[in-house]
């Protein structure tokens, strides 16, 4: 049984940027279930997008893995020979316990392999890739280095390949940011969340976490060449976009 999340469940004399340290991947698996809506939806899905897009002999990336949910769903789903997945994530912690996961499930019968790298996103060569999953990464990433990372990945990607990109949506309009936002609130709040622990991790992602609009990440795309983007879910403030190469 995952351990609670209860990080932010007491009142903080300082508040510090949130970060992937080990206090926060020993709940983590609690900590995402419960703040992200859809979020279970969203990763077996993501392994059934990657068996339909990967290519025989071909890498597919989950940049910012984590704990490898997402390696392990496509893991799961891609059946197609010689494909390898290389899963990275800077966080010496998260990748420890990845390690741990991934061995736990592995089974005779998948035909991905999984390469785990402890490492910055910046100093991964994408080549020869099929499928490239960011799932709740990019905005972790500065703003002025998004458009090259994208434009990096583009360049990795084989022709008919394809990008998942899920990010937390900022919104233009103030209404419907209202509205989102609170919905999302309203989510966290029926898995147990008080206020307090809302409005604290709120302070701590603030300077961490940086949204934008749907319409910023698609000009971003297009910019780096996809020539075909679509949003393939959504739930209240969070989404996923596949574009294609």
């Amino acid at each position: 049984m995952a351990k609670q999340d209860k990080i932010y469940a007491s009142a903080l004399d300082e508040i510090i940027d949130f970060k992937f340290d080990e206090r926060v991947v020993s709940v983590f698996p609690d900590m995402i279930q419960r703040s992200v809506p859809g979020y279970a939806t969203l990763i077996s899905n993501i392994g059934v997008l990657a068996n339909r897009y990967a290519q025989p002999g071909s890498i597919c990336y989950d940049l910012g893995c984590s704990l490898g949910a997402v390696s392990l769903s496509m893991r799961q789903q891609i059946q197609k020979a010689g494909c390898k997945i290389v899963a990275v994530d800077n966080s010496a912690d998260m990748i420890g316990q990845a390690e741990s996961l991934l061995a736990k499930e592995q089974t005779e019968s998948t035909l991905a392999g999984v390469d785990l790298r402890c490492c910055d996103i910046d100093d991964v060569e994408i080549e020869n890739a099929s499928v490239v999953v960011m799932n709740f990464t990019l905005q972790f990433i500065a703003l002025e280095k998004r458009l090259a990372l994208i434009k990096r990945i583009y360049t990795g990607l084989q022709p008919g390949g394809v990008l998942i990109l899920s990010e937390k949506l900022a919104f233009s309009a103030a209404r419907q940011s209202s509205f989102l936002v609170d919905a999302h609130h309203d989510f966290k709040r029926a898995n147990g969340y008080s206020d307090l622990e809302i409005s604290q991790k709120r302070t701590a992602l603030e300077k961490v976490l940086i949204p934008e609009t749907l319409q910023q990440h698609e000009l971003r795309l297009s910019e780096a060449g996809f020539g075909f983007n679509s949003v393939w879910f959504q739930c209240f403030n969070f989404a996923s976009m596949i574009a294609t190469k």
